[in-house]
Order: structure tokens, then sequence, then C-alpha cells
């Protein structure tokens, strides 16, 4: 998984190491779970020795932490930017939530393993890392807060809307339905599908336009 920005004060190298050991523990453990998965079947297919996992990572629940805080984190800017590029080009509050979906769905697209192993750790409540796994959903959940909220104080939505509910919403249908598109119709394509949430947004499911 990318970084979103170069890293800083000559780390490069370091995070280089890092996007190694991500990419190898979120494709061990979407194959056969955490508890199955070692940290030495995570250093042999990130190509590096055992004791470069402990340098970087002081354990292997360490190591996973990061990993949702950084996934996460990359679903995060992904979807802020997509709202601030669509609002700067002239589009409305309806439009931002749009390429927010969008843009949901091109990240899943790219990071289905991450994403299945998100959205199963949301439902567990015996982790080290809950703490954290709430922090970040937090903050995703509130980038599509602050459109709405932006919507409701120029009249494009209604005050009654629930924001916080609405919110969670919206991100739970993107990840549900991106989901059962990756298992069970990965035949469409992403236009077709966003097309579909995109319809389902605007309240045009009835066909009304």
């Amino acid at each position: 998984m990318e970084r979103s920005s170069a890293a800083p004060g000559g780390s490069t190298r370091r995070e280089a190491t890092r996007q190694k050991l991500y990419e190898a523990a979120v494709t061990l453990i979407a194959e056969q779970g955490f508890s199955a998965t070692t940290v030495d079947e995570i250093a042999e297919r990130a190509g590096v020795a055992k004791g470069t996992v402990y340098y970087n990572f002081a354990s292997k629940s360490v190591l996973f932490e990061e990993l949702l805080r950084h996934g996460v984190g990359l679903l995060t800017a992904s979807l802020r930017e997509a709202a601030e590029r669509t609002v700067r080009e002239g589009g409305s509050r309806v439009d931002a939530l749009d390429a927010m979906v969008r843009a949901g769905l091109v990240f899943i697209d790219r990071y289905p393993s991450f994403t299945q192993l998100y959205v199963a750790e949301l439902w567990r409540t015996n982790r080290a890392w809950q703490s954290t796994l709430m922090v970040v959903r937090r903050e995703a959940v509130a980038v599509v807060e602050d459109v709405l909220r932006e919507g409701m104080a120029n009249g494009e939505f209604s005050e009654e809307i629930d924001v916080p509910l609405t919110a969670a919403a919206l991100v739970g249908m993107v990840l549900v339905a991106a989901l059962d598109w990756k298992a069970f119709q990965p035949e469409r394509s992403l236009d077709d599908v966003h097309a579909a949430l995109s319809r389902l947004l605007q309240g045009r499911v009835s066909g009304r336009s």
C-alpha cells in the first residue's frame, strides 16, 4: 500500500521497508487470518530478515495496528481530496459526495485485501488495536460529515439530516457494496458500480429524475 506523500527527513528507505511489510502482512492475514500468520512468514513474503520486522514494529500486533492506521489514512486522504477537488471545480456538495463514493470504490478496487480485513475487524471487540481502529474509522467518517454539514449550511441538504448516522451509512454503503462487487460480481466495471451507487445517493432508485 503506497504512501500518499514522500517520506520526510531522509527516512525513505525505512518507509519503503515498512511498505513491503504492510503489503506482506495484509496479503497473508487476508489469506489465513491474523492468528495463523507468523512474523517469519511476513518477513519471508516481504523479502526481509525477521529482525527487520521487529526493528520496524515491536510485535505482530503493533504491525497490524499500524497497518490499519496506514490503510484507513490513505482512504481518508483520498475521500478528502475528491471532495475538495470537486468543490474547487464548482461542483455541489452532492457532487462532492458522489466523488467520494467513486474515490472509495477506486481505493477498494486497488486494495481489496485491506478492505476485507478492515471490515472484518470492525466487528471484533477483543483486539488490542480496537481503540485505534475506532479512531481511524472516526476520521474517515468525519470527512463525509464535513461535506454533509457544508451542504446543510448552504441549503443543499435538509436540516433534518442526521449527520453522524448518514455519514456512517454512506461509508458503509460503499464498503459493503464494493466487497460484494469484488466477491460476487467481479465482471462488473468500476464505472458500472459507481453509477448504481450514484443513483442511490441521489435518490433515484425508483427511476424518478
